[in-house]
């Protein structure tokens, strides 16, 4: 398997090279958005929760740890709770549009440089008269390389991308929550 990926590596070109740090760099992004936005979505999440349950129980009033709390210091017009809850709703979002463009653009990276690799395979072959297969197929096989690594960035993107937008959805489930319930005690 490394003999393979160094044999790749060596008889890569520019163009390779280029499209594989491109799609490293996009894996990086991928992960990095995804574990600093889930621990801000949790907190946020967990905050959000737990003074939701705090408005529904006795106390009849916000966890200081929520957001919503802290945006509109306690006052309880729907006006203001309807701008903060976008406020939140948008820094809570920040990030994701980055998931979703790696996703729909790294297998074209990947293709790209397929592409370049199959065409350089062909300009190798070109002076020769007679090509067998098992010439052809291991200088193909290379090119393809780039696809998979595109594909399989794309799938960790647009996973990461769906699990936070899931959790973008329930903190703003709490959210609309607690300013309904504030609005009708209001």
């Amino acid at each position: 398997m490394i003999t393979t990926l160094l044999n790749y590596l060596a008889n890569s070109s520019a163009i390779t090279y280029i499209v594989l740090a491109l799609l490293s760099i996009y894996i990086i992004i991928t992960f990095g958005v995804f574990f600093y936005r889930r621990g801000i979505l949790n907190t946020l999440i967990n905050n959000e929760k737990k003074s939701l349950e705090a408005l529904t129980s006795r106390e009849t009033r916000f966890s200081p740890l929520s957001a919503l709390n802290k945006c509109s210091n306690n006052i309880t017009s729907k006006e203001l709770l309807h701008a903060c809850e976008i406020n939140i709703m948008k820094d809570a979002s920040s990030g994701l549009s980055w998931l979703a463009i790696i996703s729909s653009t790294s297998p074209f990276i990947g293709l790209f440089g397929t592409v370049v690799g199959i065409l350089e395979s062909f300009a190798k072959f070109a002076n020769q008269s007679k090509v067998a297969f098992s010439i052809i197929a291991p200088a193909i096989s290379e090119a393809l390389v780039a696809t998979a690594a595109g594909i399989l960035v794309a799938i960790f993107a647009y996973t990461f991308h769906q699990i936070l937008t899931r959790k973008v959805y329930e903190l703003n489930v709490f959210l609309k929550a607690q300013s309904q319930i504030l609005i009708a005690k209001g």
